[in-house]
């Protein structure tokens, strides 16, 4: 993710993040009054891999933030099933 310089964005609320999350990635609530605001503030021309619990989270952000102007968004689904591939957590 790094060589590609792929953006983490973990879309579960702060007590998810804060349990255990993918090292690196930057909590935007998706559940949030503030998540499309904080859109606003992202880079469009970056690459983002959204997360959450189940997926279901992650989808839905990802639609938000394509309706945004964010073109670059890959929904990793799952954070149990990042953990299980191999992803590095905190």
């Amino acid at each position: 993710m790094k060589k590609h310089k792929v953006k983490v964005l973990d879309v579960r609320t702060p007590e998810e993040f804060n349990a255990g999350h993918v090292r690196g990635a930057q909590n935007l609530d998706v559940k949030s009054p503030e998540f499309v605001s904080q859109l606003a503030q992202l880079d469009t021309a970056q690459t983002y891999l959204v997360y959450c619990a189940s997926g279901n989270r992650s989808s839905k952000a990802s639609i938000l933030m394509r309706e945004h102007g964010l073109r670059h968004v890959v929904n990793a689904g799952a954070y149990p099933k990042l953990k299980e591939a191999g992803a590095k957590t905190e």
